[in-house]
């Protein structure tokens, strides 16, 4: 078994993959299909459904529910208590699993606590979304989020501070932290070391072994 902790209280249902070095904390349930990376922590009282996929080294707060049809690719933050949804105009009494809507949350994007992402949205690379904010439509790499719908009032660096850049127009910034330059042109954000910022990163889920339910499975210190 790899080097997995999990805490007693959690449920993992057999099938689940697990990438080493994870960390499963109070009553969270990993359903059987769920892929996850390498270095996921996954707060109390976490839900991951069976067709989802988690990227290294995110961090899942507690009182999360990941429903099926999401993909957080590498390095994703989701505050305690936000939402996902996989049903855009969900009824009791209406049957709509087959109508279910795929989002992507890219590499290093932040949801922030309590905020909502309606279905079928795309949140780019770095993304910020505030506390609180309903994300309902696609969010550009390195924007800043707020509100009720969200509206986009900045830039965010990738180190998790507000750059001093325009919405629109021409512009560049070097973090002070990183010593990376960014430059705003035609309402995207590029990178002095990367591909424009909306390029697709591959989460990295090809190698786990599946982590079978197990009283012998080791407990969270």
């Amino acid at each position: 078994m790899n080097d997995v902790s999990i805490h007693p209280t959690a449920i993992i249902d057999d099938g689940a993959q697990i990438g080493q070095g994870s960390r499963i904390w109070h009553w969270v349930h990993v359903c059987g299909g769920a892929k996850i990376g390498q270095g996921v922590s996954l707060g109390q009282n976490v839900f991951v459904g069976n067709k989802v996929r988690i990227g290294d080294r995110c961090k899942i707060q507690n009182n999360v529910s990941v429903y099926d049809n999401v993909t957080l690719e590498e390095g994703v933050f989701c505050g305690p208590s936000m939402v996902f949804t996989n049903v855009y105009n969900p009824r009791s009494l209406i049957e709509r699993k087959s109508e279910y809507r795929d989002t992507l949350v890219k590499r290093g994007a932040t949801l922030g606590a309590n905020c909502t992402i309606v279905c079928g949205v795309t949140i780019g690379e770095f993304a910020f979304i505030g506390a609180g904010a309903v994300i309902n439509k696609d969010v550009k790499p390195y924007a800043l989020m707020v509100g009720v719908p969200a509206r986009q009032i900045g830039w965010m660096s990738e180190h998790g501070e507000q750059m001093p850049l325009p919405l629109q127009g021409e512009g560049s910034y070097t973090c002070p932290h990183s010593g990376r330059r960014y430059a705003l042109s035609a309402d995207r954000i590029t990178t002095e070391h990367n591909e424009p910022a909306d390029f697709k990163t591959a989460p990295s889920w090809t190698s786990f072994e599946p982590l079978l339910n197990s009283p012998t499975r080791p407990t969270a210190t």
